[in-house]
């Protein structure tokens, strides 16, 4: 049974990788490739997560001995007193890794606290002018703090709310509380409040100041990378997974080929959260660097998860290495060749569309991509065609056909990733090569 020749376009971007490989390769003996390397070694992804880790430790520390001082200097201890401590909770609570977390809880800490403040001052004022103290003023503040608790917290479990503001509301429950019940044995209530609330205000400024201006770890910019290097991660897996399936009665097989597969999909799968998370820190950061202030992030998303379902079929199609049923080394050997060219597409256009999404400049997909996807679209479809197997009842037959069922949903699914990151690209205004 005589193989499948397909004609490969002559522009040579499908070997772009493989070019970029060898350019690597020649570099290494010049001075700026060891250089090169040398650096890529030091600043690999782990070091540089632990640098981020250990500024971020740093910043946390100046910050505390700052509003340490409210305590340790005599003339600023005389303005706040006890209060000070207030400013030091806040440092604490609000101060996190990414700047936009520590914006959005600075913000939700300080609405809710001015807002739970105001409220709980007017509230006391209320039940002492009509309850005259005593038992009356006991009354009403308890049924205040029953009704405003009971409707805050049902309010608190609405999704939208609770996915970007429920530290807020948290914390407008706790200020209310606080200083309705404080204004039943306090006469200075509002004195207290606006001592409080002067104090949460320097630990916030503080915060604020630092994270943003000193070293700033953006959410939005791990979200970007970490999207674009999930390209990167599924096309090594493609091409390792029809690597590993046309070599299988070979001994140069690694094994660990499989589970370095298996890892990279899955690291791709387990990343919903994290985005997720990203994506609603990085809606309150402001302006910096190449984003804008109406950035898509929700585009983001739905890219991601296109990525974790190309990921489930790269996973399915390393199930087919590791059935017990394999076809005949012969039939394997009969499809190679136009199948691995449809695997260096698959992966060619995968970092193609994230290297695009990594430079910020527009898709070409129309033009480069969609016509590369379309003809192996079309190859797959001829591969197991009656006449070519005849009809495919047994077991060798059945095998071939879910191989390039999976490889032609993974076209379908690289074609919807081009369009998605070509839409994302005219949202957010990336430019044009």
């Amino acid at each position: 049974m005589g193989s499948t020749v397909i004609t490969i376009p002559a522009d040579g971007e499908l070997a772009r990788p493989k070019n970029i490989q060898d350019k690597d390769e020649r570099q290494k003996f010049s001075i700026f490739g060891i250089i090169s390397n040398l650096t890529l070694r030091v600043l690999d992804q782990k070091s540089k997560q632990d640098m981020r880790k250990l500024l971020h430790s740093i910043k946390v520390g100046v910050a505390l001995v700052l509003v340490s001082l409210l305590y340790l200097l005599d003339p600023l201890y005389e303005q706040v007193g006890e209060n000070a401590m207030w400013a030091i909770m806040t440092v604490i609570v609000i101060f996190e890794f990414y700047a936009g977390a520590t914006l959005s809880k600075g913000l939700n800490r300080g609405f809710g606290t001015i807002l739970g403040g105001v409220l709980g001052c007017s509230a006391a004022t209320f039940a002492r002018e009509v309850g005259r103290m005593g038992k009356g003023n006991a009354v009403i503040i308890g049924s205040l703090v029953f009704v405003i608790g009971t409707s805050v917290t049902y309010f608190r479990l609405v999704p939208s709310i609770k996915k970007r503001y429920d530290y807020g509301v948290m914390i407008f429950i706790l200020t209310f509380n606080l200083v309705i019940v404080s204004g039943l044995r306090a006469e200075k209530v509002l004195e207290l409040a606006r001592d409080r609330l002067s104090t949460i205000g320097m630990g916030f400024a503080v915060c604020i100041f630092i994270s943003l201006l000193v070293f700033p770890t953006w959410a939005s910019d791990e979200l970007h990378d970490s999207t674009a290097h999930k390209f990167q991660l599924l096309a090594d897996s493609i091409e390792g997974c029809l690597e590993n399936y046309f070599r299988l009665d070979k001994e140069n097989i690694k094994d660990d080929q499989p589970r370095s597969i298996s890892s990279r999909c899955k690291s791709v799968l387990h990343s919903k959260s994290k985005d997720e998370t990203l994506a609603n820190f990085a809606k309150w950061e402001p302006w910096h660097g190449k984003f804008g202030l109406n950035y898509p992030w929700t585009k983001y998303l739905q890219v991601g998860e296109l990525l974790r379902e190309l990921a489930t079929i790269v996973i399915s199609l390393k199930g087919c290495l590791q059935s017990p049923r394999q076809p005949s080394s012969s039939l394997r050997q009969s499809i190679e060749e136009p199948c691995e060219a449809v695997g260096l597409t698959l992966a060619w256009s995968l970092r193609e569309v994230g290297e695009n999404l990594v430079k910020m400049r527009r898709c070409n997909r129309e033009s480069v991509i969609v016509p590369k996807l379309k003809s192996m679209r079309l190859e797959l479809s001829s591969i197991v065609s009656p006449s070519k197997f005849g009809p495919i009842e047994n077991v060798d037959g059945l095998a071939i056909a879910s191989f390039v069922f999976l490889l032609a949903e993974m076209v379908e699914k690289v074609e919807e990733l081009a369009r998605e990151i070509e839409e994302l690209g005219e949202l957010a205004g990336f430019h044009t090569k």
